[in-house]
């Protein structure tokens, strides 16, 4: 696996960890990445992870936790830097930061139709969870199978 220099997004990272998202593919409409971030490092139990190669931010994952469970979200690896074992060191650095806060399980969403995130996940143990995900807009807006 190859060595990243892992730290915690700071205020200097923010756009470019959003392109960096932008370019994987990763952000949708209903969901504004800024205020995502901003949410992921207001609190103690979730944060931004950075990845870097040198001085370029690579690799990222939002990581955070309710007590019981660690989920993942925005793991990402540019796409010109893939293949290089970045996203399992990534994932890695995740995992380390729940099992710091004493967390024992992790849980992450796919799409169905990402048949390499699913491959990816499933090369690192990842197993399908018998659970169902339900859903429910908050704001009022109705929900549709894209969201």
């Amino acid at each position: 696996m190859s060595a990243l220099a892992i730290d915690l997004i700071k205020d200097a990272d923010v756009e470019t960890v959003v392109a960096l998202w932008q370019r994987c593919g990763l952000t949708r409409p209903w969901n504004d990445p800024h205020a995502d971030i901003a949410l992921a490092r207001r609190r103690d139990n979730s944060t931004v992870l950075i990845g870097r190669d040198g001085r370029v931010i690579v690799a990222t994952v939002m990581v955070g936790h309710d007590g019981h469970r660690g989920w993942v979200y925005y793991v990402a690896v540019d796409p010109d830097s893939q293949k290089r074992g970045y996203g399992r060191v990534i994932m890695a650095a995740a995992e380390d930061w729940l099992r710091s806060a004493g967390i024992a399980k992790l849980q992450l969403l796919v799409r169905r139709e990402n048949a390499q995130a699913n491959a990816f996940y499933g090369s690192l143990g990842f197993e399908l969870s018998t659970s169902v995900m339900y859903q429910k807009w908050l704001d009022g807006r109705t929900t549709t199978p894209s969201n």
